[in-house]
């Protein structure tokens, strides 16, 4: 009998697969996007300490209510700006094991229209 792999699982393994070469420096920190069914949220992370540097999610009463695609790009503008107030240009972006597709690309375009070099 075959085990069936749920797409959850396969997004982990995709995920994981991606990070064993994507790593936040502390000179080029990690933007690793995370959507759920209903929020979407972002983080800058510098992997050698373990520490998140600026984050922004949709649960932030800054993002205004209406389509998830407009949300995202707000969240990607939030976490731009956040992440310039830290002295941060250059991330290096992890979509997480999701499709550049949709949400994940409306918070990557707003994040360099916010001045993040990716």
């Amino acid at each position: 009998m075959a085990r069936v792999k749920t797409s959850q699982a396969a997004r982990l393994q995709r995920h994981l697969r991606v990070r064993q070469r994507v790593v936040g420096t502390p000179e080029r920190p990690r933007l690793c996007v995370f959507r759920s069914l209903n929020h979407i949220y972002a983080q800058v992370i510098d992997d050698t300490r373990g520490h998140t540097l600026a984050a922004a999610s949709t649960l932030e009463s800054r993002v205004d209510n209406g389509p998830k695609s407009s949300e995202a790009r707000q969240v990607g503008q939030l976490v731009a700006v956040r992440a310039k107030a830290q002295g941060i240009g250059k991330v290096v972006f992890d979509r997480a094991g999701y499709k550049y597709h949709g949400r994940i690309k409306a918070v990557a375009e707003a994040a360099r229209e916010g001045g993040l070099d990716f």
